[in-house]
């Protein structure tokens, strides 16, 4: 069996990562905190704008931790932890907290997971486009 080595993300490539959704943001004229984290789940990059809400550096590592740990954007999650949801139990069953809101998205590279980047301090909605903005350009 041959397994082939994956580049990790680079601390350019999480800061092309956090230009990007910057750059992003600013196009739509929202202040943003964007959170940056390798494979393993260490802080690579952060950047929050200086007129950004406090609590957006915090959502923003959350959502890109929640990416991270379960491979999938947190806009394709949000339905999962409602009542009845397969994941409704998961956001208390932990001793790190998950965050079920958009603007968390995976980073892959050959197929593989190599990190995940969040945005945070738009609407959710704005929050997953920047960050998916950022993850395309990275390409």
């Amino acid at each position: 069996m041959t397994t082939t080595a994956v580049t990790p993300l680079t601390i350019q490539d999480a800061e092309a990562l956090v230009a990007a959704a910057h750059s992003a943001a600013a196009a739509a004229d929202v202040t943003v905190s964007v959170t940056v984290l390798d494979a393993g789940g260490h802080l690579l990059a952060f950047r929050r704008d200086d007129r950004a809400v406090l609590i957006s550096g915090e959502t923003s590592t959350r959502k890109a931790y929640t990416a991270l740990q379960l491979n999938a954007p947190t806009a394709d999650l949000v339905d999962a932890v409602q009542p009845g949801g397969l994941f409704h139990t998961l956001p208390t069953a932990l001793d790190r907290p998950l965050l079920f809101i958009a603007g968390g998205v995976p980073v892959h590279r050959e197929g593989r997971l190599i990190g995940a980047i969040g945005v945070g301090g738009g609407a959710p909605e704005q929050d997953h486009g920047f960050a998916s903005a950022a993850v395309r350009s990275l390409a």
